[in-house]
């Protein structure tokens, strides 16, 4: 069961209707705003007008919606990254992240109270402990614990917890923030490079954005670090804006399989995806896609 669906049964049951009544009022609400808003955003519009809010109600991951303000759930983490410390428009701090998992899927939590971070840096939460996250907001597919959040180690059992995220094969018009996708498409666009230098290595490092296209619509894509290689590219041809303009004509035009996260860029308002994985088209694969269509 989808997300769109988990929420259209939780809202079905605590509203006491039929899930085709509630569908039918959610289409109205996405026509009523020229289809602006995905079909989760407006079944929560739809749910607030019933009079049901989930902020005191405990959450499976699978069903954290992008703009929930107070989320609550329970999960194993699964992946604890390192601290980081960052400095951005002339503010500094720490930001501490893991990836909680539970039975229906997993999800990346960014925490960013000090006290919160003490928990991580003085061992007290680690891999394997099962927690339980309050108050959390929901961006990009990811939880955000602020100051007013609140996460405490449990004593609940949590078994058959999902460790990898799947992949849903969709069409890019089809895209929606926090989806985990892959997607065959053509390279339309590529844009010179970005330079930065690594914090902690010092390392010259370089972000390239493209322009996908897979016959539904476009989309721009994120590619950081090793994945620029997988496109194509040698270090000498990143580096280099003569050489790179030379590679980059022989990728125009190529497709490719594309997986990656689906985000929000804020400063643009528009969604992109954040490249994590190339592969090759096969073209005996490519054949058998076109046969089961035709069937």
């Amino acid at each position: 069961m989808g997300n769109y669906e988990q929420l259209l049964e939780r809202i079905s049951r605590s509203a006491g209707l039929e899930e085709g009544d509630i569908k039918r009022k959610v289409e109205a609400k996405r026509a009523k705003l020229s289809g602006l808003i995905s079909k989760e955003g407006a079944a929560q519009i739809v749910a607030a007008e019933l009079g049901i809010v989930f902020d005191n109600e405990r959450l499976k991951i699978s069903e954290l919606v992008q703009g929930m303000k107070r989320a609550n759930v329970i999960g194993k983490i699964i992946k604890l990254n390192e601290v980081r410390e960052f400095n951005k428009n002339g503010r500094e701090g720490k930001v501490a992240s893991f990836v909680l998992a539970d039975d229906s899927a997993n999800a990346r939590v960014a925490l960013w109270d000090s006290s919160h971070i003490e928990l991580i840096e003085k061992g007290k939460l680690k891999e394997g402990d099962i927690v339980e996250i309050s108050n959390a907001s929901i961006r990009n597919g990811e939880l955000h614990l602020s100051s007013f959040s609140d996460i405490k180690k449990s004593n609940e059992k949590l078994s058959d917890v999902v460790m990898e995220n799947s992949l849903s094969e969709v069409k890019i018009r089809y895209v929606r923030v926090g989806q985990n996708i892959k997607t065959r498409a053509l390279i339309m666009q590529i844009f010179e490079p970005r330079y930065f230098n690594d914090k902690n290595s010092g390392e010259k490092r370089a972000v390239l954005n493209l322009v996908l296209d897979d016959g539904s619509e476009t989309i721009r894509a994120v590619l950081f670090g090793g994945e620029i290689n997988k496109l194509g590219f040698k270090d000498d041809e990143i580096f280099s804006l003569e050489k790179f303009e030379e590679k980059k004509r022989d990728l125009i035009g190529e497709e490719r399989y594309f997986s990656g996260n689906v985000r929000m860029n804020s400063f643009f308002n528009r969604a992109e995806v954040i490249i994590n994985g190339i592969d090759e088209t096969k073209v005996d694969e490519v054949i058998k896609e076109l046969e089961l269509k035709i069937k």
